[in-house]
């Protein structure tokens, strides 16, 4: 490996450990400085806007990527330039939409969960979505580049500014810290659009060109991305938003606590899987198929091996860590943090199962695993969330992550099948692309 290429990733793994250390700081910020009744309107609020976000915005970042490592690789800058034109209106839409549903929602958000004191924060966090819209079509230039040391310096950097903006709001209330972290979303996407502007200007100059016959390609590949995104985003953002439902707003706060350990797996797998989704999509358009299935296999042993050492520790450790780092108050979310780290650990292993289907140009893969994830967890989050609370919503979570990975060992199955088929014909593209 090149000297320069391992400080590359040396770097973008330091960028992102950093960024995830301090979105965690800011979690433990937020639910010291408002106490367990206020984390959990906190928690809320931030879950319903995520939701909001995710099912309105469309995904563009994805095709993006795709399409545009596609048109750097056959020199048509035109086209190129266009793609990042049209992805940018796109992407403020969506964001605009997401806003206005999220402030027709605020007066009667108390009426859905159940309590008070959410329209102020629900009103104050509407702007967040459209305000971080332009955000990832502007990282994705800079992973055009190759530039994902960059990305992950910047991560850090616009995680920082949140933390501040979480700790100033949150010791004022609640409808503060959201309103802070809408201002801080602002400084975010202007810094990384500022880099992202820069980044795509050291492409060739060139007169903007139709999309023409890609047109087609592009649209549905957006199309599968948001539709697989919004999945995602009813497994993600719609449980905490069911528990707060049938148990409470105390539970949901439980629940930010007990998703920790998957927060931090999340982040040991990053760099990782932020170089996979750069240098294999590369690798696929050139037309390497093999070396892009190799690097899986490479990345899941190792994943599994850090998983097998690191989850005896962390299950005997957490009470300790729940307490030291949250504060007792929230030592009922242990046996939940429990069984949400092996639910992690699964998804360690799986860490390139974002990327992948978009590197093979079949974003559908998506839809068809995290929608079979999804049928499974939301009818258990709001049988189980009832009847034992954030507990029984991490058993439907790891449960759910499971059948993920079941069908992901299928679809592997069959993607080798086909591989070896396209081989055998001299189509090494055959398949995806």
């Amino acid at each position: 490996m090149a000297p320069s290429v391992l400080r590359r990733r040396s770097a973008t793994a330091a960028g992102l450990y950093l960024s995830v250390a301090l979105g965690i700081l800011g979690t433990i910020a937020a639910a010291r400085i408002l106490g367990l009744e206020g984390f959990g309107r906190f928690a809320t609020v931030l879950a319903v806007v995520g939701l909001a976000q995710t099912l309105l915005d469309l995904t563009v970042e994805e095709s993006l990527t795709k399409f545009g490592f596609r048109y750097v690789a056959a020199e048509n800058w035109g086209k190129l330039h266009r793609l990042f034109r049209r992805a940018l209106e796109l992407k403020l839409v969506g964001g605009a939409v997401a806003s206005l549903v999220l402030l027709a929602l605020a007066p009667v958000a108390d009426t859905i969960f159940g309590t008070d004191g959410l329209a102020g924060p629900m009103a104050a966090g509407a702007a967040i979505p459209f305000l971080a819209s332009p955000e990832n079509v502007s990282a994705s230039a800079l992973l055009l580049r190759g530039r994902y040391d960059l990305r992950g310096l910047l991560l850090s950097v616009t995680m920082g500014v949140r933390l501040v903006a979480i700790v100033v709001g949150a010791s004022i209330g609640v409808t503060a810290a959201l309103g802070a972290l809408a201002v801080g979303q602002l400084i975010a996407t202007a810094i990384v659009g500022a880099a992202g502007t820069v980044a795509l200007r050291r492409f060739p100059r060139a007169e903007t060109r139709p999309l023409g016959s890609d047109r087609r390609e592009i649209v549905s590949f957006v199309v599968q991305s948001s539709i697989a995104t919004g999945v995602v985003s009813l497994r993600t953002a719609l449980t905490p938003v069911l528990l707060g439902v049938v148990a409470g707003t105390t539970q949901v706060g439980y629940y930010r606590v007990a998703l920790a350990p998957q927060s931090g797996f999340s982040a040991a797998s990053a760099p990782v899987r932020l170089v996979l989704l750069t240098e294999q999509t590369r690798d696929w358009e050139y037309g390497r198929a093999q070396t892009v299935l190799r690097g899986l296999r490479r990345y899941s042993l190792g994943a599994a091996a850090v998983a097998a050492v690191a989850v005896p520790v962390f299950l005997l450790a957490m009470p300790w860590l729940v307490r030291v780092v949250f504060g007792s108050e929230y030592l009922p979310a242990v046996d939940a943090a429990r069984i949400v780290l092996v639910a992690a650990a699964i998804l360690l292993v799986l860490g390139w199962s974002k990327s992948l289907p978009v590197t093979i140009g079949r974003p559908h893969l998506r839809i068809v695993t995290h929608g079979i994830e999804t049928l499974v967890l939301l009818p258990l989050v709001v049988v189980l969330g009832a009847r034992w609370g954030v507990t029984g919503a991490a058993v439907a979570v790891l449960i759910a992550t499971i059948a993920f990975a079941l069908t992901w060992a299928v679809v592997l199955v069959r993607l080798r099948e086909e591989l070896r088929a396209a081989r055998r014909v001299g189509e090494p593209r055959a398949v995806g692309s």
